[in-house]
């Protein structure tokens, strides 16, 4: 008997999913566990199993479609099976600009092989339904203006982070602390530890991060989340890194910093920053973070503020690394500073708090053989 696949919910925060590529064509065979299609969530891209054997009968998201969870997503069955009632019963929903639409699988067909965009047809179907008729009604007037403009549609990870940035802003109100920090020697302990072979291509990145948990810990008031009741206080010091992505921003975790060697937490960044870039990031990579750093200073900013990664109190942002005139002992000399902007959520983090945590940070990476003990 065939059996009707929804969209899975692949996510605890997951309202919809994008496939990103069919790994079977309709009429494949299928064995439980062969992967049916990889589905981008609003936090990562992932496998979906089949569970039983089959054959795939039918698809109802192409790859590039997103539609929301518990829609039709595929038939499975055996081999030349009549599944035209199943059809009728699951017509097709798509969602397009945060927009349902629904149409009947016909319609959907025709309109993905002339590559009409659903956005602009009014459906004349029950409820507002695009059937046939009103595909072939769109592509008969189709305009031959000149197009002067290349639209995109909106990804499920644009789409989140508009959202909860958004979110952020509006519940908590934040404000932001300023230091600039002298790297001379965090620099020479940098460039120490590559010499030794101590860690391969040790990135300052890591001794940041590394440092910030240290002055998290020394600030336990930093590493907190607001509810409506209570201030959560966690005793887990969890990192995110922000990683840049073509269509993104993504957050990968590095928990129990503290607790971590400089080595252990340099490899696990790699990793996941690789992770984060090729879409391989699990769900659980992306969670339970208590403290966030943003570094732009590899793409030359001096200095910027960022939106606080909700549950977090606080962000942390760090410019480049800039060479520039001093003043060491009365004299002005040639050195190097970077400027640290710590945002914080006001409601937790009063500006005495935010301000102890960066002279704590200050002392670490000033005197950074205390990051390594």
């Amino acid at each position: 008997m065939a059996e009707v696949i929804f969209m899975p919910r692949l996510s605890d925060t997951m309202e919809e999913g994008t496939v990103v590529k069919w790994h079977k064509k309709i009429g494949d065979k299928i064995l439980e566990g062969d992967i049916l299609a990889e589905i981008e969530t609003d936090k990562a891209i992932q496998e979906f199993e089949a569970e039983s054997n089959s054959t795939l009968l039918y698809i109802g998201i192409k790859e590039g479609e997103t539609a929301p969870v518990n829609s039709l997503l595929a038939i499975l069955g055996s081999e030349n099976e009549d599944i035209s009632s199943l059809l009728k019963e699951n017509q097709t929903i798509i969602k397009k600009n945060n927009k349902k639409i629904f149409i009947s699988p016909l319609a959907k067909k025709i309109a993905f092989e002339k590559g009409i965009s659903l956005e602009n047809i009014k459906g004349s179907g029950n409820n507002g339904r695009i059937i046939k008729k009103d595909i072939e009604k769109y592509n008969n007037h189709l305009s031959d203006d000149k197009i002067t403009f290349k639209k995109v549609d909106h990804s499920n990870m644009r789409k989140i982070i508009s959202k909860r940035l958004i979110n952020s802003q509006m519940e908590s109100p934040h404000y932001s602390l300023f230091l600039e920090i002298k790297m001379e020697n965090l620099i020479k302990l940098r460039e120490s530890l590559n010499e030794m072979n101590y860690l391969k291509k040790i990135s300052f990145n890591d001794l940041i991060v590394k440092a910030s948990a240290i002055a998290i810990k020394a600030n336990p008031k930093i590493n907190s989340s607001w509810t409506e009741k209570s201030i959560l206080y966690h005793k887990n010091i969890n990192i995110g890194i922000a990683v840049a992505l073509e269509d993104g921003l993504i957050v990968p975790v590095i928990s129990n910093v503290d607790e971590k060697s400089l080595r252990k937490i340099s490899l696990e960044i790699k990793e996941k920053v690789i992770k984060a870039k090729e879409k391989k990031l699990q769900s659980n990579e992306l969670e339970g973070s208590t403290f966030t750093v943003s570094n732009l200073g590899m793409f030359g900013i001096d200095s910027f503020t960022s939106i606080i990664n909700q549950p977090n109190s606080c962000i942390l942002s760090v410019g480049r690394i800039k060479k520039k005139p001093i003043i060491n002992n009365d004299k002005i000399v040639i050195g190097h500073t970077t400027k640290f902007t710590l945002t914080c959520d006001h409601r937790m983090i009063d500006g005495a708090v935010g301000s102890d945590y960066l002279k704590c940070l200050k002392h670490l990476l000033q005197e950074p053989l205390k990051i390594l003990l």
